[in-house]
């Protein structure tokens, strides 16, 4: 070839062969993994000993039949009862599922399905026995800062929108699963318009609701930590009431925003909330410094859910003008 066909050649231009994608690359399969490492935490905490106390019948599922209607409450109740006559073997059983769920979503391929499907069941049953559907029909539901709605709920609820099929194409959120294509945005809202009303509720709104939620979990906490609530608590002593209207608002905000083109702001301010009621509202997870947690609260979850609706940014591509097309030249073998 002559050395004028190789000037041509070098002149046009390579394709990259790799696809640049500013920001986060958020897929299904990478949503499955965090959520099954967050089942596994959970399986592992279902192990620690208070779980095959009867305490852990009578402080932590026992009460959350408290104030509910009967068709909730009773069936709580028998279930404690149930669950209390071999506390050791429905606790292992218990801990094992989780691990399984959490194993099988780590795991991948065809184990995706079937842990999945479990998951639904399970986070169905603890929603229900273990946390009384979040006491949201009760006369003191639980506020968004102690986790409202619930773990269990946000363990369903991502679960189905990340069920498995085609990745999530350039452009497009993981957004759909078995709730379709609005689906995480439509439970998103739901979580934070809940949260309003929540706050706006008298319990939420007494004067010292904040202060005395904080210091509740500051009494909980290794020394570190609980100093620290406790400051926070004091600055919110005596202005609940102020506090709770501007975080319904947020809220509001907050639902709303993601139908709009501020969905990553509303997103984001999602997340730092919820972050911030992890820390201050949560003692970074609930009561993991007694040895009573259960799972990791709402936060890492509220930020799972966020990723399943965050806009991922499209691929940068590669154009050519015009003038940059060299057409190609007939170029004789063995020319001079």
């Amino acid at each position: 070839m002559s050395a004028n066909a190789n000037a041509v050649q070098a002149q046009r231009p390579r394709a990259s062969a790799r696809t640049h994608v500013g920001g986060l690359h958020i897929t299904r399969r990478g949503i499955q993994v965090a959520l099954g490492w967050i089942w596994l935490l959970d399986g592992l905490l279902q192990f620690q000993s208070f779980m095959y106390s009867h305490a852990f019948i009578a402080e932590v599922i026992e009460p959350t039949a408290e104030g509910q209607p009967g068709f909730i409450h009773n069936p709580i109740l028998k279930f404690a009862h149930f669950y209390a006559h071999d506390i050791t073997l429905w606790n292992t059983l218990s801990a094992e599922i989780q691990l399984a769920i959490g194993l099988g979503l780590i795991f991948g391929g065809r184990w995706v399905r079937p842990a999945l499907f479990a998951s639904f069941f399970w986070a169905a049953v603890v929603w229900w026995f273990g946390e009384g559907f979040g006491t949201l029909f009760s006369g003191a539901p639980v506020s968004p800062l102690m986790g409202a709605p619930g773990a269990a709920f946000l363990y369903l609820m991502i679960g189905l929108l990340v069920w498995p099929k085609d990745d999530n194409a350039p452009g497009k959120p993981v957004d759909g699963g078995l709730l379709g294509r609005f689906g995480g945005r439509i439970v998103w809202s739901l979580v934070w318009a809940e949260a309003a009303v929540l706050w706006l509720l008298h319990v939420d709104r007494t004067k010292n609701a904040i202060k005395s939620q904080i210091t509740e979990m500051a009494e909980a906490s290794p020394h570190w930590l609980a100093t620290n609530l406790h400051s926070v608590a004091t600055d919110f002593g005596g202005d609940g009431t102020s506090t709770a209207t501007v975080l319904a608002i947020l809220s509001v905000l907050i639902a709303i925003g993601v139908w709009t083109r501020a969905r990553p702001v509303a997103l984001s301010v999602g997340v730092v909330l919820a972050l911030l009621y992890w820390i201050y509202g949560q003692a970074l997870g609930g009561p993991f410094w007694e040895g009573s947690a259960t799972d990791v609260n709402t936060a890492p979850l509220l930020i799972l859910l966020a990723a399943t609706v965050w806009i991922v940014p499209k691929p940068a591509t590669s154009t050519v003008s015009a003038r940059e097309r060299v057409p190609p030249r007939e170029v004789s073998v063995g020319a001079t």
